[in-house]
């Protein structure tokens, strides 16, 4: 059952969701491990290059990291709907930290098998959905309804934190310790996120039905969530989204690489503005709620991002393509904000597991496609068809939703999900 909803907006909604010991422990649990992903991948990375053939085997490295994810992600739903969440997050830290642990382990014995690398990049990547899905399905346990755009923005802010401070914080110390050591720091961080989960207090697992029509019920709600327009629509508009941003990924490199000035350090300056813009759009989403229909709002804030991508046009001012990197990101981490706020609030809590598993999983598999589809655009160098291509994916499913009817988000109750 659903925490009772309060009305709450401003900073002090950040407060009430960090002031619930349960919500603080998580979180705070799932942002340091976080930290220490972004430095496992520079370690492994890192790892790889410096033997012979390192180029080839870090494509593989890749591979292993990503391709399992799509897996994963539709396997653990179940799991997450059956089990107590604080268990499965418990289970998944102490599996992959484990694994991480290996490789520093039995490096210290000299035994350490060539293959291990990749080995531990494939359970990285198979077991990657369980806090993606798992943190997003607990949320509404632990937090008011009213609270939850802050609690969500709390989220993004971990991922963008994390995605600046991971990396980083790990290339500085392959300097000084090696990659060995580095893995030994996130497998630390591993034990205190299974730590937290099991210091938290209120059980995460919903009421299930103890007759024989439990499967039946399962299967009655499954074939509802799937019929529920607004979940298909939005979550259809995020994966033609990621296509845009999976294509910009690429564009990003051969303008820093061929067009642009300045090189490796530019690259940085793009990235650097697109976390920048994140970081600060999902402050302000988790502040203030939307004032309008939240479809509108999130349809409305993914067609301003999707003006951002217009300013790649303005090569070769670097800035001017600086800026609209900043404009993506400013304007789409609200949408995931208010949208996971939507999921939370249509989705019933004996599916939350397989829901978020589900869609996250979907929209995570869609960016390697934009990507695949762009780079034969940039062979031929025409930089304005892929700017075309990039704005009118990220901008039309955003128009569909604002034609949509203005009863499409009022008609939970019709969809037959409660």
């Amino acid at each position: 059952m659903d925490v009772k909803d309060h009305a709450g907006g401003g900073l002090g909604g950040y407060r009430r969701a960090l002031a619930g010991r349960d919500f603080r422990l998580l979180w705070l649990g799932s942002s340091i491990s976080l930290i220490g992903d972004g430095m496992t991948f520079v370690a492994l990375a890192w790892l790889v290059l410096s033997r012979p053939g390192g180029t080839q085997q870090l494509g593989l490295l890749t591979v292993c990291y990503t391709l399992p994810v799509f897996v994963g992600g539709l396997l653990v739903g179940p799991v997450l709907d059956r089990f107590d969440k604080r268990y499965v997050l418990a289970a998944d830290s102490a599996l992959r930290g484990a694994a991480v642990a290996s490789i520093p382990l039995m490096a210290a014995t000299g035994r350490a098998p060539a293959a291990l690398p990749f080995v531990v990049a494939a359970i990285y990547g198979l077991l990657k959905m369980v806090p993606l899905a798992g943190f997003p399905a607990a949320i509404p346990d632990l937090v008011p309804g009213g609270d939850r755009d802050a609690a969500n923005a709390l989220e993004s802010l971990s991922f963008g934190l994390a995605g600046m401070i991971g990396p980083a914080l790990g290339g500085l110390l392959l300097a000084g310790v090696g990659s060995e050591t580095v893995l030994a720091f996130d497998a630390v961080s591993y034990v205190l996120f299974a730590g937290a989960a099991l210091a938290v207090r209120r059980p995460l697992v919903p009421d299930h039905r103890t007759d024989g029509t439990e499967s039946e019920t399962a299967h009655r709600r499954v074939s509802a969530l799937l019929r529920d327009h607004l979940l298909v629509m939005t979550t259809l508009a995020f994966m033609a989204f990621n296509i845009a941003e999976g294509m910009l990924l690429v564009v990003g490199p051969w303008l820093a690489k061929t067009h642009l000035p300045g090189g490796a350090e530019t690259l940085g300056l793009l990235l650097a503005a697109l976390s920048i813009g994140e970081f600060a759009g999902a402050g302000a989403a988790g502040a203030r709620s939307p004032r309008v229909n939240p479809l509108r709002a999130i349809a409305t804030a993914q067609i301003i991002a999707a003006t951002g991508f217009l300013a790649v046009l303005a090569t070769p001012h670097t800035f001017g393509v600086a800026a609209g990197f900043l404009v993506i990101g400013l304007f789409s981490a609200p949408m995931t904000v208010w949208a996971q706020s939507l999921r939370m609030e249509r989705i019933p809590a004996p599916l939350r597991g397989r829901g978020f598993a589900t869609l996250r999983t979907l929209m995570q598999a869609t960016p390697p496609i934009g990507a695949a589809l762009v780079t034969p655009i940039l062979q031929t160098g025409r930089l304005g068809l892929a700017v075309l291509a990039m704005t009118l994916l990220a901008a039309a499913p955003a128009l569909v939703l604002l034609a949509r009817p203005r009863g499409l988000y009022a008609s939970r109750s019709s969809s037959g999900l409660r």
